[in-house]
């Protein structure tokens, strides 16, 4: 076999592949010893029709096809193995070039990697970005913690009011016509949640247990169901317990029995260190995304358009896994949203685009500047996720399998490369806004009195921001 690499137009390689006489008798052979169950002749076992015998019955070429799959399959990825330059992005384009009795030859355009022309990546100044945690983020923290623990007390007497929990029976009709979905028994409500239709909870609230009234409410004009958008409804609803919402107090002994810290202090301390440490990360990670964007706005790549599809190929998957574990199918989540699939897809395209874009950039840098993980290094990591669940490193490997290694190996490199930007760019304070100083200047006045001159203002710097992008670590 003799094969001859060339560069192609649009981030392609064409390799030829040529096979002699023999080389392609062999490979008819192959193909007839993996095929000859199929063919059945009279006078001959099923399986034992002799090859010649085949080609008679269903002329010469009955084995081009499956020979030239498999000459094909076994020379590619040996050319692959030695031509190591060589970067396959998706499965080549494979034509005849010629075939007859002394040989084949086939022309094999193979899409690769791009070219990136990259921007500078060292010497470049990116703002830096600092989250102060304040009083209000910490009462947040402390409102969820109380939201969590409130209880419902049935109350008598009066009429629903916002923010009471009612169970209500209700039939829908439009029309005078019921509809699919339209009725409930002992449906739980929280009036002023918003769960249903507009004017729906507004109209319960003023109910008293035991009344029933209609409520007359109109589907919006991009409700999910086809059939009710736009429609005037009447729903009859039935009111049978009102509950009211009790928050508890924030004392020390609520503290201590649901957040295990001894004084509101403490615990208030608690949230506020995990609250820096978690704005530290944040603001971490929006520093890494802003230095991958100036080089990537910098940097020039043509960009494969099955890269591109591939990126929107994931996007709809992980939606697809993201909307199933809410109890949602993709193709009733593109019905809700009036989308066709391609329409999506398209609506994906340059998101997708970017992140191919960011990607070839990461990969362009790690090869310019040979980052990758060492065996040290990977075991460093693993060491510590061994150690948070009390096991030694050699135990732990035991139950790491090849994507959880692979996954461990990424972030190894994208920290190494991040720490490598961080040291070789300056990561500066924004600039902050200056008052300036009242000055007066004398001025004397037709009377013979100094009157005072305000100063003028002077302009103060404005902060800059850039766009953020996500640098995914893959799995």
């Amino acid at each position: 076999m003799k094969y001859v690499v060339e560069k192609g137009e649009k981030s392609t390689v064409k390799i030829t592949i040529t096979l002699n006489a023999k080389e392609w008798d062999d490979a008819q052979l192959v193909a007839y010893n993996k095929t000859k169950h199929k063919y059945q002749i009279q006078g001959f076992r099923k399986g034992h029709v002799p090859k010649a015998v085949i080609e008679q019955f269903y002329g010469k070429g009955v084995f081009f096809e499956d020979a030239i799959n498999e000459a094909f399959s076994k020379h590619y990825f040996d050319i692959l193995d030695k031509e190591t330059e060589i970067e396959p992005i998706d499965r080549p384009d494979v034509s005849i070039d010629k075939i007859d009795e002394k040989g084949l030859k086939l022309v094999a355009e193979v899409p690769v990697k791009p070219e990136v022309t990259i921007g500078a990546y060292k010497g470049i100044k990116i703002d830096k970005v600092e989250y102060n945690v304040t009083e209000d983020d910490i009462q947040t923290e402390i409102n969820r913690l109380l939201e969590q623990n409130v209880t419902e007390i049935n109350v008598d007497g009066r009429p629903a009011k916002d923010g009471d929990v009612t169970i209500i029976d209700y039939s829908g009709s439009v029309d005078g016509v019921k509809f699919d979905g339209g009725t409930a028994e002992k449906q739980s409500l929280t009036l002023g949640s918003g769960m249903f239709i507009p004017g729906f909870e507004d109209q319960v609230v003023g109910m008293n247990i035991g009344e029933t009234k209609d409520i007359n409410v109109k589907f919006p004009e991009n409700y999910g169901a086809e059939d009710l958008k736009g429609k005037d409804a009447v729903f009859t609803v039935t009111l049978h317990e009102i509950k009211e919402k009790q928050t508890p107090a924030l004392t020390d002994e609520f503290v201590k029995e649901k957040a295990h810290f001894d004084t509101i202090d403490a615990y208030k301390a608690s949230i506020k260190e995990r609250l820096e440490k978690a704005n530290a990360q944040r603001a971490e990670r929006e520093i890494e995304d802003s230095l991958i964007k100036a080089i990537t706005d910098a940097s020039e790549v043509e960009i494969p358009n099955s890269l591109v599809e591939r990126e929107i190929d994931n996007m709809v998957q992980q939606t697809s896994y993201r909307l199933m574990y809410q109890g949602l199918k993709f193709e009733d989540y593109l019905k809700y949203t009036g989308q066709t699939l391609e329409a999506y897809r398209e609506g994906c395209k340059e998101s997708a685009k970017e992140h191919v874009k960011t990607q070839l950039v990461i990969d362009k840098i790690l090869t310019e500047e040979k980052i990758e993980a060492t065996d040290e290094d990977i075991d460093a990591k693993l060491l510590e996720q061994a150690t948070s669940v009390g096991k030694s490193l050699e135990e732990y490997k035991k139950s790491v399998n090849d994507k959880q290694l692979s996954y461990v190996e990424n972030n190894v490199i994208i920290d190494k490369l991040f720490k490598f930007l961080k040291e070789n760019n300056e990561i500066v304070a924004p600039a902050k806004k200056t008052t300036a100083k009242k000055t007066a200047t004398k001025k004397v006045a037709d009377d013979g009195e100094e009157k005072k001159e305000p100063a003028k203002k002077t302009t103060t710097a404005k902060k800059t921001t850039t766009k953020k992008t996500t640098t995914k670590k893959s799995d």
